[in-house]
């Protein structure tokens, strides 16, 4: 089955991709992220469109990305679905854990365009997910808080267990961001063939919201003959 994964280049949706890789029922052909009417930074994360650009070619997925303001977003992402289903995709994957009202919109979208929805760490428990992404490799910086939750100080911030140690000291934080308190972007990890090189700017305040300024260092290529092997690699043994 060809699937694409709603991506957002954080944490949520490449370790919903890690998990999905060691399913051979399941081909990732597409990575599929929504941009601002702009276009040139992401709806989700506020990452700029280089960014993920960056990430499809360290991971030799390609992005699809489509325009939208937040009034058309539905109607935009419906439009890019149905696109990819020209492709022969028949799946979509999506990062969530627990939100309910994520999942019911996930699961009307893709009922009215005909794809089969898929959520891998859906219910997941907070703690074993991040631990599990941090044991598999990953490496990831914060890039975005919510001014009511955590301040600016965050970001840029590595996620590793002392990050996760922090969090739960404060005691009121999820420590997955699953309420909006932080995003992430993800670098480097067991699902990419080469690191994603960037630099760090500035730190910008954006409504209830400071961001990270990070730039993108294109490299010319990547070498997606070695997808295959990864996916292999990641498959569990019989």
């Amino acid at each position: 089955m060809k699937a694409f994964c709603c991506w957002s280049g954080g944490k949520d949706s490449a370790l919903s991709v890690y998990r999905i890789l060691q399913n051979p029922a399941i081909e990732i052909t597409h990575l599929l992220n929504m941009l601002a009417e702009d276009g040139n930074y992401s709806r989700s994360h506020g990452l700029h469109t280089e960014l993920l650009r960056a990430q499809s070619m360290a991971l030799c997925i390609p992005v699809v990305q489509g325009k939208t303001t937040r009034e058309t977003y539905e109607q935009e992402f419906k439009k890019v679905v149905l696109g990819l289903k020209k492709e022969d995709v028949e799946a979509g994957i999506f990062g969530d854990i627990d939100l309910q009202v994520h999942r019911d919109w996930v699961e009307r979208v893709c009922s009215e365009t005909g794809i089969t929805p898929i959520l891998p760490i859906w219910k997941g428990d907070r703690e074993a997910l991040i631990n599990e992404f941090i044991d598999a490799g990953f490496k990831t910086i914060v890039v975005s808080t919510n001014t009511n939750r955590l301040g600016k100080e965050w970001l840029g911030r590595q996620i590793d267990k002392e990050f996760v140690a922090e969090l739960k000291a404060l005691g009121n934080i999820d420590l997955c961001g699953e309420d909006g308190e932080y995003h992430s972007f993800v670098y480097d990890g067991p699902i990419f063939k080469e690191p994603v090189n960037f630099t760090v700017g500035e730190k910008v305040l954006k409504g209830n919201r400071w961001f990270l300024e990070i730039k993108a260092l294109m490299t010319e290529e990547c070498h997606c003959q070695n997808v295959k092997k990864l996916k292999d690699d990641l498959q569990p043994s019989t």
